[in-house]
């Protein structure tokens, strides 16, 4: 017979083992989210075989005809074989205009695997070309020193094709959350991926992550599920910030692949500006670009990148691994904040272009000096104007009761006309936040 104390501990015993804990939901690990928020800026690529077509990419099939599909999923992979092809390119340019991860579409909604798959016949290992252009993107992205992502789309119409269903990304039944089968194959591929392609840090599941994402974090825990798990607004940004993490998805142009006639392109310069706002909202920008099918980029794209490597290569550190300021912005002047530390970034965006030798006044609000304060202009010394030995272009500063007020030149020569359209980043070190701020 057991004693009372005995029985006590063995009735607590009892008690605890029959508890009911609740599960802990697995989710992006917050080091990792803050990592990612330290990137900054990525870099999105849709590519698939309707880019021979110059297409919307994989929308197309929805509401087509039946002759349409049949030929859409039999002779477009036939000529698929994109012999221009070179990754290191893409990686190199990314890496000059400062981007820090790359995502690019898998699987889009068509079904058709740019990898290497043993869980279908339509992808990249049907076509001419055969060769994995992911395991060939992402190593090389990785050889840059770029984060490597992915974009999968859990909607596959070529699976509702060939299971004679119609195509429509609209109807709950149709989703693979509806259909174990559906689903069992969507998992298949994301453990191909996530399994055979080394370490990813990003995956970006356009479409119903249920199934997927726990699969994710379960064969990597470290990844970083952005659509699925955090705000991705697309083709806009937010007149607010968000809060936590969050990514804004842009194209260039109009559309998110190849597009070859008919296309209206954003100019660099409002791209910078689009990259400016999403930092000083406290988001991530993931940026497009749409290969043509011989696998070059358009050159309008290359030209753009190539603009914002020249911003970025003089006013990066403005852009990564920053917070937002107290204020998002004054007019026309863009704030960012350098994580963990007193270090502010003012950024001018300009009405008028900011000639070379030319000085300007910039009074801010939110922003108070101390004794160690220094302001400088990103990209420059404050000691030398080309040409002008006679001149001094070193900023200057005052501080008052309500306002910060800075002279600035902008003393480095980028263009060889002296105007720079794009703006001019001041960089303020050691800096409180004003009483006035948000008054």
């Amino acid at each position: 017979m057991l004693r009372p104390m005995k029985r006590w501990i063995l009735s607590l015993a009892v008690a605890c083992a029959s508890l009911s804990w609740p599960a802990i939901e697995p989710s992006n690990r917050p080091e990792r989210l803050e990592w990612f928020r330290d990137q900054g800026f990525g870099l999105f690529i849709h590519w698939s075989v309707d880019s021979q077509i110059g297409s919307v990419i994989s929308h197309s099939m929805a509401g087509a005809s039946e002759d349409y599909l049949r030929r859409y999923v039999s002779e477009l992979p036939k000529t698929f074989n994109p012999r221009k092809f070179n990754p290191t390119d893409w990686a190199v340019l990314a890496k000059l205009a400062g981007i820090r991860y790359v995502v690019f579409t898998a699987k889009h909604h068509n079904g058709f695997a740019m990898f290497h798959t043993k869980t279908t016949g339509f992808g990249i290992g049907a076509t001419p070309f055969q060769r994995d252009v992911t395991r060939e993107i992402l190593d090389a992205f990785r050889s840059q020193g770029i984060a490597p992502g992915l974009y999968y789309s859990p909607d596959d119409f070529f699976w509702l094709y060939q299971h004679g269903k119609i195509i429509d990304r609209n109807r709950p039944e149709l989703a693979p959350s509806s259909d174990p089968d559906f689903l069992k194959y969507d998992q298949a591929q994301v453990r191909e991926l996530l399994t055979n392609y080394g370490n990813i840090d990003v995956i970006f599941f356009d479409g119903p992550p249920e199934g997927l994402r726990e699969l994710a974090w379960k064969l990597q825990p470290d990844i970083v599920v952005t659509r699925g798990a955090m705000e991705t607004p697309e083709q806009f940004i937010p007149g607010i910030p968000l809060d936590g993490p969050w990514e804004a998805c842009l194209t260039m142009g109009t559309q998110w692949q190849y597009k070859p006639t008919n296309e209206k392109y954003k100019s660099g310069g409002e791209l910078i500006e689009l990259l400016i706002e999403t930092r000083a909202k406290g988001g991530n920008l993931l940026l497009n670009v749409g290969p043509k099918p011989d696998g070059e980029l358009p050159i309008e794209q290359e030209e753009r990148l190539r603009e914002i490597a020249l911003w970025m290569f003089v006013n990066g550190e403005s852009i990564h691994g920053v917070r937002p300021w107290v204020v998002t912005n004054e007019g026309d002047i863009w704030f960012t904040k350098k994580r963990g530390e007193d270090t502010v970034y003012a950024i001018v965006k300009q009405k008028k272009p900011w000639k070379f030798g030319e000085w300007r006044d910039i009074t801010l609000a939110s922003v108070r000096t101390t004794d160690k304060t220094q302001v400088t202009v990103l990209g420059q010394n404050d000691k030398v104007l080309e040409y002008k030995s006679d001149i001094v272009p070193k900023t200057a500063w005052r501080q008052e009761t309500d306002r910060l007020t800075i002279r600035a030149m902008r003393a480095q020569r980028l263009y060889n006309d002296h105007r720079w359209p794009n703006p001019v980043v001041l960089k303020l070190t050691n800096v409180l936040v004003s009483r006035a701020a948000g008054k």
